[in-house]
């Protein structure tokens, strides 16, 4: 309840994400099965909203959980918790299938319409290969836009507002973010297809 109890319990949670994540990189796949029990609905949720199709959200599911074994030494708990970690690398990897797809332009249309309902239970994880390299040149085209266009998508994507909410969040007439959004998104697209995959920090 006091100030100091709070932060010993978020500390403490803190501190079990670590180990929790320390046995995912040593192998362990009774606590990748615990990571993917606590994370895997509000990933999936993500995924669902952000993608065109139920299929490509089932897909990128498979690639975020892959994603947190591989990286699990990576975890660091100063920059917040399991759950935060894993919907970074959910949002990452639903932009990489959105450039992947070539329908980023035309995801614009739908984005401030109903998020589709998440009521089936996620799929199992699976291994499946993908490049790193892809989560990069995402956020190395990201800081090419405008301010005012790059607003919009990190307010879309990475705390997942509808285009209403932005406009409410921001104070800008409905119209104007959507505009934003597809100006940005296009220009997105645009700066994927010319960047070869080459390797970038």
């Amino acid at each position: 309840m006091a100030p100091t109890d709070s932060a010993a319990q978020q500390a403490s949670d803190l501190s079990a994400d670590r180990d929790l994540l320390r046995q995912v990189a040593l192998g362990s796949a009774e606590a990748m099965r615990a990571v993917y029990a606590r994370c895997s609905a509000r990933a999936f949720a993500i995924a669902v909203r952000l993608l065109p199709t139920r299929a490509d959200a089932e897909e990128v599911l498979q690639e975020i959980f892959l994603d947190v074994w591989r990286r699990a030494r990576e975890f660091d708990p100063a920059r917040g918790g399991l759950e935060t970690w894993v919907t970074t690398i959910a949002r990452t990897r639903s932009i990489d299938r959105l450039r992947s797809l070539g329908t980023v332009s035309r995801m614009v249309e739908g984005a401030s319409h109903q998020p589709p309902p998440v009521s089936a239970t996620p799929p199992a994880p699976d291994a499946s290969a993908s490049s790193k390299q892809e989560q990069a040149r995402v956020r190395e085209a990201l800081t090419q836009l405008p301010p005012e266009q790059r607003e919009v998508v990190m307010l879309a994507y990475f705390e997942g507002l509808s285009q209403s909410e932005i406009a409410q969040r921001t104070g800008h007439p409905l119209g104007t973010v959507k505009t934003r959004a597809r100006l940005a998104l296009e220009k997105l697209a645009v700066l994927l297809e010319e960047r070869p995959a080459a390797a970038s920090g």
